[in-house]
């Protein structure tokens, strides 16, 4: 997290933009980025230009020697006029088409549109996104754009397109950490938006695994293969793969597709699922894959979603989405047939109920996440209850820091299963065995295991209640009477 000067920065910037006249926060986001991957571009070639120098070779770098005002470090410094001129007509059409028309960064690209709409506007940001980076350099921390860039995106205040909204960073986080990603996975997230649960599965790795960069296989596979992401959004698909960029991946497989309907054809291609599906969307049968539907035959797209995750996933391959409470109980027959899959088929694993208060103020809807593993043989044995009450913030629209967090707990408890058969049904976590689900026609929410303990309470006898209310009563009489009494006092 960004915080001090360098989140003041960020948001006198933001503010330069909407008092400029771009008051969408979206296109501010989209706007930003663009500067920022052009400021990095030039940061990153100065480096290896410096690095060539130390070490006498030749260098040819991406920006071409006959036009050196593409470079931020030279328009930067133009006038606002003849700055907006270059930036607006060369270096916005040079990083669209970078690296060719089949590159990553052309495909993303291609239909971004510079929209800053005055040459004193532009001038106000450069100069403020020039502060950005040399507080940044000061912080001495590695991943300052990245931090600073997920701080940007937390700005989405609004829910998206399409029931679309922003998962906060702390539960990706979590999310990951359970499901801890190596360095031979293919990760998937078939409902992509800015791409955090790819970018945060990035961020694990460097962490977790970073000898792995050091291994040219590894490398590659972590630049090029792991990161797949699918996205219906344009504008989204471009934040997140700029999100992606920015965090040091340097080819995300991050493309436009509607992920449940025909157009998707993957099966049995990833290792890892990570995903926040979007809620309460009601498909056509006719736009949805015909796969899909024989898994479960709905409308909803959390449901589809579900039998989705299954396809792409090969066997042994692990997933952990965030679904609706709806979706654990739900009584329609869709709702049954998809929960009696995952159980039956594969290997249901976890169930973390989360308070309704985690997506505020985007929306209080109440949800869980899933764990599960395809085996298509079945395993399911025990399945894992975690009943979250806290995730570190307050669960109003507010979402201000507090003390009381489970995330440390359900970390610890779910990478030490083994020592949590023991648990009983009145603690916040448990395990409930298959069968017993199974009698309970899939039902998968919480509250149909969970056992309360009610502690008895005594109270007095009636009459020694009304006695101790007469003597207050009089007490309070008594006061009123000694009031009326220094009043007349006064008076006289």
């Amino acid at each position: 997290m960004i915080t001090g000067e360098l989140k003041n920065k960020v948001d006198k910037v933001w503010e330069t933009f909407w008092t400029g006249g771009i008051t969408n926060p979206l296109t501010v986001i989209e706007q930003f980025t663009y500067l920022l991957y052009i400021k990095t571009l030039d940061e990153n070639e100065k480096k290896k230009e410096a690095d060539a120098e130390l070490l006498g070779l030749p260098f040819d770098g991406i920006f071409p020697k006959d036009q050196p005002e593409l470079r931020w470090s030279i328009f930067s410094n133009m006038g606002p006029d003849e700055m907006y001129k270059v930036v607006s007509e060369q270096v916005f059409p040079f990083i669209k088409g970078l690296g060719g028309k089949q590159s990553t960064y052309a495909k993303f690209m291609k239909d971004a549109i510079f929209v800053i709409p005055t040459p004193s506007l532009l001038a106000r940001v450069v100069a403020g996104i020039n502060g950005l980076f040399a507080a940044s350099h000061s912080d001495g921390k590695k991943d300052t754009l990245g931090d600073l860039y997920e701080y940007l995106l937390s700005k989405l205040s609004t829910a998206g397109t399409n029931g679309q909204f922003r998962t906060p960073r702390h539960i990706i986080d979590m999310m990951v950490r359970l499901m801890k990603p190596t360095p031979e996975d293919i990760i998937v997230d078939p409902a992509a938006g800015s791409a955090g649960f790819l970018v945060a599965s990035g961020e694990y790795l460097k962490e977790s695994h970073h000898d792995m960069f050091f291994i040219q296989g590894l490398k590659e596979h972590f630049n090029q293969n792991m990161f797949h992401g699918f996205e219906m959004d344009g504008t989204m698909l471009r934040i997140g793969a700029m999100n992606m960029m920015l965090h040091g991946v340097d080819n995300p497989n991050i493309t436009y597709r509607d992920s449940l309907s025909e157009q998707n054809k993957d099966t049995e291609q990833y290792t890892l699922v990570l995903a926040n599906p979007p809620f309460k969307g009601s498909l056509d049968y006719e736009s949805v894959s015909d796969d899909l539907l024989k898994v479960t035959k709905t409308k909803k797209t959390e449901l589809l979603f579900l039998a989705l995750f299954l396809r792409l996933l090969k066997k042994g391959g692990r997933c952990a989405s965030i679904v609706p409470d709806g979706v654990l109980f739900g009584s329609s027959n869709a709702h049954k047939s998809i929960r009696k899959e995952i159980v039956d088929n594969h290997k249901l694993e976890a169930i973390i109920s989360m308070p309704s208060g985690v997506f505020k103020p985007y929306a209080g809807v109440s949800t869980a996440i899933m764990i599960f593993t395809k085996t298509g043989a079945g395993g399911t044995d025990n399945v894992w209850f975690y009943d979250m009450k806290a995730d570190g913030y307050s669960l109003d629209d507010k979402r201000n820091p507090i003390e009381a967090n489970d995330i440390p707990d359900i970390l610890t408890r779910f990478n030490n299963l083994e020592a949590e058969k023991e648990r009983k049904r009145t603690e916040q976590s448990f395990f409930v065995p298959v069968e017993e689900i199974r009698e309970n026609g899939y039902d998968l929410s919480i509250n149909k295991y969970k056992e309360i303990e009610y502690e008895e309470v005594e109270y007095e006898k009636p009459e020694v209640i009304l006695n101790q209310i007469n003597l207050l009563e009089n007490d309070i009489v008594n006061g009123i009477n000694l009031l009326k009494e220094l009043l007349k006092e006064k008076v006289k």
